[in-house]
């Protein structure tokens, strides 16, 4: 066993939390069971990359049931428990992460973990895959294939695959209905706000709220301030999204017009610098900013430090920027995940359908080594089935189904 974590001793606070989250999971905790007997990992080292979180780890715990040798990681130094981390390294699982770490030790983490040559990875955001494409080729031929969760890592998949770059199957997790559908729209809506509300202990009614990007993550952020008694205005960049956003009641407009009204901004686009200096100037004394989208580059948290005469800590993860005009910016969790640097993440219920997504897919790529024609793999339909069948049986939901009648009408078969 290796590891690069903060201190084993705090295993137990750790424990804790897998506990009640275990309790929270039972799609993970039926697939357990499931790898337990049959062992689709057995032999195979899995490499990953997830905010190391509770969630996360019990996804380790049932991928290792499996048979799997695990080498964990996080993919953001803000959200990593060390608590969580020292509990799987006390079941005797490789973990290389520590909360609060420099961008340099993040990466030489990551490092550790490719280090070990894995056969499977589950990525989030793409660090992992870009990182082992770039530094480690010699190991790109044990590598079966991986998972990507969310849709920055997605595009940065597409856009290696069109540049030829992409040299095993993945698996596009963050497509499946059963992850972005539930996951992006409930999961990062109460989570986000979970994170500004604890943070700022301040009120959201009433108040203005621009939400940067209109795609699934963003409409769960727009509803649940708007379900909260916020005015709600969309920037967009995409014009059949910002239709959406309009017909589904909300105010539509440039982020340098939005930037003026706003109280809370939240990005949530992927992108880089959607909220910079000519925003800053324009914006409210004591407006808040913070980022929802995977990398800490939305916000230009860089940017505005350096126009600004000063800057303080205002509160714990809030940093308070004041500007020439007199005007404070305050930035939450330094423009990172605000749900995860300055919260638990999604609510274990909505990570136990994406998670179960990641290991079900996991389980597909090894069933099927050598079978993909292609490098982008869509998450089978019986595989999203199978999670929302499983979700729904957990509710004690029935639901129909068709006759031979009705399915020879529709699909003549």
């Amino acid at each position: 066993m290796e590891s690069h974590i903060k201190d084993i001793n705090l295993w137990e606070s750790g424990e804790l939390k897998l506990s009640w989250v275990r309790s929270h999971m039972p799609l993970l905790e039926g697939i357990r069971k499931d790898f337990e007997k049959t062992q689709p990992f057995k032999g195979l080292k899995v490499a990953l990359s997830i905010h190391l979180e509770a969630k996360t780890a019990h996804l380790c715990e049932v991928l290792a049931a499996g048979g799997a040798q695990m080498y964990i990681t996080g993919s953001n130094p803000l959200s990593t428990q060390d608590d969580v981390a020292a509990a799987l390294v006390h079941q005797g699982l490789n973990v290389f992460a520590i909360h609060g770490c420099s961008e340099e030790d993040y990466f030489q983490d990551i490092r550790r973990v490719l280090e070990a040559g894995p056969n499977v990875i589950i990525d989030d955001g793409g660090d992992l895959v870009t990182t082992l494409h770039k530094e480690f080729p010699q190991l790109l031929d044990q590598v079966i294939g991986g998972c990507e969760e969310t849709t920055t890592g997605i595009l940065r998949l597409k856009a290696m695959d069109a540049a030829g770059a992409l040299k095993f199957p993945m698996m596009l997790v963050n497509d499946a209905n059963c992850k972005h559908l539930f996951d992006n729209r409930y999961g990062t809506g109460q989570s986000v706000w979970d994170g500004i509300n604890r943070t700022t202990n301040l009120i959201v009614a009433g108040k203005t709220v621009v939400v940067a990007g209109y795609g699934w993550c963003g409409k769960g952020v727009a509803m649940r301030a708007k379900g909260q008694g916020a005015k709600v205005i969309v920037t967009e960049v995409d014009a059949v999204k910002a239709m959406e956003a309009v017909m589904d009641g909300f105010k539509v407009m440039p982020m340098l017009e939005a930037a003026a009204e706003g109280d809370f901004f939240v990005t949530v686009t992927g992108c880089e610098d959607v909220v910079g200096p000519e925003h800053f100037l324009r914006m409210k004394d004591g407006a808040i900013c913070c980022n929802a989208g995977h990398f800490d580059v939305e916000v230009a948290v860089a940017r505005l430090k350096a126009m600004a005469v000063s800057h303080r800590p205002a509160r714990n993860n809030i940093e308070a920027y004041t500007l020439e005009n007199g005007r404070t910016i305050y930035i939450i969790a330094e423009g990172r995940l605000v749900n995860l640097a300055a919260g638990d993440g999604h609510p274990a219920e909505i990570m136990d359908m994406s998670f179960a997504i990641q290991a079900l897919s996991a389980r597909y790529l090894v069933e099927n080594r050598g079978k993909l024609s292609q490098n982008l793999n869509q998450v089978p339909a019986a595989v999203d089935q199978e999670v929302a069948r499983r979700k729904l049986e957990d509710w004690g939901i029935e639901i129909d189904h068709l006759t031979p009648q009705q399915s020879q009408y529709l699909y003549g078969a």
